[in-house]
């Protein structure tokens, strides 16, 4: 019997209550133009680009329940974003990062801190594709059209738009 999986992006940026409004409208897009384009969004779970790319997703005519995943950091499920349709309480701290980035088939970096360095790194060295969408500061700023390190031929992706994002997206998934 085949199957066939809706496809999982991790959306990685800030989960700081202070993330500039303009990011958290990005994420906003980003999390809507995921899911019109019939992909999965995953996150950590928490505030900042979290919430708002969760609450993105939600605002997609594609949205149906378990759209949106998060693998907060806790042991408790009430930690995560009211906008979260499937919470994985994951008690790993920091090391929750390695969980959302493995359940990912890619990634799409908005700004960030170290956090969002540990998952693009992360990635890196798992061979997902990452699109870091450059907002102008953060690692996705820093990174974007760049290489990491020389274990792959292929630099980080860079986007100027959520609907570059996801166009970059699904041409790294398409692609033999």
């Amino acid at each position: 019997m085949q199957t066939t999986r809706r496809r999982t992006v991790a959306v990685c940026g800030s989960g700081a209550a202070d993330t500039p409004p303009a990011v958290l409208e990005v994420a906003f897009a980003v999390g809507r133009a995921l899911v019109d384009a019939g992909f999965r969004v995953a996150c950590g779970g928490l505030g900042g680009v979290m919430t708002a790319v969760c609450r993105g997703a939600r605002a997609s005519d594609r949205w149906t329940e378990g759209t949106t995943l998060g693998i907060v950091p806790t042991y408790d499920a009430s930690t995560a974003n009211p906008y979260v349709d499937v919470v994985v309480a994951s008690g790993l701290g920091l090391a929750r990062n390695v969980v959302l980035v493995a359940s990912a088939d890619a990634v799409v970096a908005i700004g960030g801190g170290s956090g969002t360095l540990a998952e693009i790194a992360l990635a890196w060295q798992l061979g997902k594709p990452v699109v870091a969408l450059d907002v102008g500061f953060g690692w996705s700023h820093e990174l974007a059209g760049r290489a990491i390190d020389d274990r792959r031929p292929d630099t980080l992706r860079r986007a100027s738009t959520p609907e570059a994002a996801v166009a970059a997206v699904r041409a790294a998934l398409d692609a033999p």
